[in-house]
């Protein structure tokens, strides 16, 4: 499955499971809001190979942009490229912001 909805990261994360988080969102929405300790790479910088996730080609990767639509073409991108495993967080921050941290905020 392509997607992850955010109760489903969290409890991985609450449960100690090594998940990477990667931010493929601008720069100017990581001034807006962020979820603490995601890796940012920029959908663009990725696409055209400027930048790759710092992560092994097992890792569990969740990618996340706004509300989902940029994070499922990259988590599909990154699976053709040897990721396996890397999913889109449904709904993306937002859903983040709605159901698990009010505090990261929402735009």
């Amino acid at each position: 499955m392509l997607e992850i909805t955010a109760a489903e990261v969290k409890a991985k994360l609450d449960g100690g499971e090594k998940v990477r988080l990667l931010d493929v969102r601008e720069a100017v929405e990581l001034q807006i809001c962020r979820i603490e300790g995601a890796e940012h790479i920029p959908m663009m910088d990725l696409f055209l190979g400027r930048k790759a996730p710092d992560a092994a080609p097992d890792d569990e990767i969740v990618v996340f942009c706004h509300v989902g639509v940029r994070s499922f073409e990259a988590a599909a991108f990154l699976r053709s490229r040897g990721f396996p495993r890397a999913r889109s967080l449904a709904g993306g921050i937002d859903a983040w912001a709605l159901e698990i941290d009010p505090s990261v905020g929402r735009y």
